[in-house]
């Protein structure tokens, strides 16, 4: 019996201090809402939105994702409300605590996306020159080169020089000549190979 009493008591205790709450607080209108009340929902927002979409756009800076920030956190709210708990705090600091951390978490992630994109854009402009490349440039005459690209086939002279003399990427290459990535990296070896054979580069 007495294990039972305890967990009324405290029942009681929270529904005094619930009962005690003005209907007009915002902390009344949270509770409303964890009931599905929609009316109260549309208050909630009337009341807070302002201050939420304020936070949120010192934070991102673009008006854009701020407003879809700010709906992302009132979705929030609506989905979790039950959980609200007036003994740690206002339910104003509850959704701008919760509008913070959304609005961070958008940030790193932006900030993560970023970081990724510049990863792999440093990986495609890594040049398809290899050791036999900078010693053709660093060794031969122009003049000599010129000759010996002409030993070349033609899809193996293309590539060599859209490589060697524009600077192109294996995937940029394949999209000039219009053909397989495959093929133009092998063709480009094979032209590269021919051509240190030809200036009489040794390795």
């Amino acid at each position: 019996m007495a294990a039972d009493v305890r967990p009324l008591r405290r029942r009681s205790r929270h529904d005094a201090v619930i009962a005690s709450e003005p209907d007009n607080t915002l902390e009344a209108v949270v509770r409303r809402v964890a009931h599905g009340d929609e009316s109260a929902f549309e208050r909630l927002y009337d009341d807070v939105s302002g201050a939420v979409f304020g936070l949120i756009r010192r934070v991102l800076r673009d008006p854009a994702q701020a407003e879809e920030v700010t709906q992302e956190v009132f979705v929030e709210v609506w989905r979790t409300a039950t959980r609200f708990d007036a003994r740690k705090g206002s339910a104003r600091t509850w959704i701008l605590t919760m509008a913070h951390r959304r609005a961070v978490d958008r940030v790193r992630s932006a900030q993560a996306t970023h970081d990724r994109e510049d990863t792999v854009a440093a990986r495609e402009q890594v040049r398809v020159f290899d050791e036999v490349a900078e010693e053709v440039e660093l060794r031969l005459e122009q003049q000599q080169v010129h000759h010996c690209l002409g030993t070349l086939t033609e899809l193996q002279r293309e590539s060599v020089t859209l490589a060697f003399y524009g600077g192109y990427t294996y995937p940029e290459v394949a999209t000039l000549l219009g053909a397989p990535l495959g093929t133009v990296k092998t063709r480009m070896r094979d032209g590269l190979i021919r051509l240190r054979d030809c200036l009489g580069v040794t390795r």
